[in-house]
């Protein structure tokens, strides 16, 4: 069965029909999914009742899994593969977090814009977010298009921007919001690298790169550096750019942390659980290894 796609928003994401992913993905049907990304950047996949097992094969027929979790207190871990991301206010017995759990209060850095695993040296391609319970308000995912956001802004703002190397760390989004309260071996872990602000992808479209792990400008003071990126993400996260996802429970989306910002919305994490599992695709390469104009 063909792909069905339907757009869900003027520049960016669209709803994908017509996969099953409680079967192997075909190279084919592989070769579709990557050319709806490069068009769409966010697809919205219904009503697939998965496993685990399932989603991290669907993962692995679209690249490499990443194989590290930038999170604290990674040691505790409460589903089958180390791979894959817990995207939830639950412990290892599953039961919600407490208040002051230190995993609760490092996740709150999601509800924050930002791209997957821009921390790393070689960051996220791919990101696949699977629903198995969601909160009855709140939750949401919001999307920015960083294509777009590229796109609106003046030539002679890009012409300033296009050679721009930003350093990344879960250390510098996480300060935003207070959190310090790392071991010896995070701090390590969580050491900034370097990235492009500009990425061209294969289509020839370019875009900013976008997060709040992003501290720091080679080469510029501080302070200037942060009100440049304070000024981009405004402008990129602007409501013409962002798609806001309302989850129901067995949706998988995904989306190209390339081309795109996210974020979290709040719920009652007080009283209610959020089970969300994510499988991360890791890029080809670092971002400076790329070719930006």
């Amino acid at each position: 069965m063909p792909l069905t796609l339907t757009p869900l928003h003027p520049v960016f994401a669209a709803r994908a029909e017509g996969l099953d992913l409680t079967r192997p993905l075909t190279p084919e049907v592989a070769a579709e999914v990557h050319a709806a990304m490069d068009r769409y950047a966010v697809l919205v996949i219904p009503d697939q009742r998965i496993d685990d097992d399932q989603q991290m094969a669907f993962g692995g027929a679209l690249g490499t899994i990443e194989a590290t979790r930038g999170v604290v207190d990674a040691e505790k871990h409460r589903l089958k593969h180390d791979t894959m991301n817990d995207i939830s206010n639950l412990d290892t017995d599953g039961k919600l977090l407490a208040a002051n759990d230190r995993r609760r209060l490092f996740s709150l850095g999601n509800r924050l814009w930002h791209s997957d695993s821009s921390f790393k040296a070689t960051p996220a391609k791919y990101s696949m977010l699977h629903a198995r319970v969601i909160p009855p308000e709140g939750g949401e995912t919001e999307f920015a298009d960083m294509r777009a956001a590229w796109d609106a802004l003046p030539a002679a703002m890009q012409a300033k921007l296009q050679e721009l190397i930003t350093h990344h760390s879960l250390i510098y989004s996480r300060a935003i919001l207070g959190f310090e309260d790392y071991t010896e071996e995070e701090r390590r872990r969580f050491a900034p690298v370097r990235q492009r602000l500009v990425r061209r992808h294969a289509n020839g479209r370019q875009s900013l790169y976008l997060s709040s792990h992003a501290g720091t400008i080679e080469g510029w003071p501080v302070p200037e550096a942060r009100a440049l990126l304070r000024d981009l993400t405004e402008h990129a996260t602007q409501r013409d750019f962002v798609y806001r996802h309302q989850w129901r429970v067995g949706e998988l989306v995904m989306w190209d942390n390339r081309t795109t910002m996210h974020r979290a919305r709040p719920f009652d994490d007080h009283a209610h659980a959020r089970d969300m599992r994510r499988v991360t695709i890791e890029d080809d390469a670092p971002t400076v290894a790329q070719r930006a104009a």
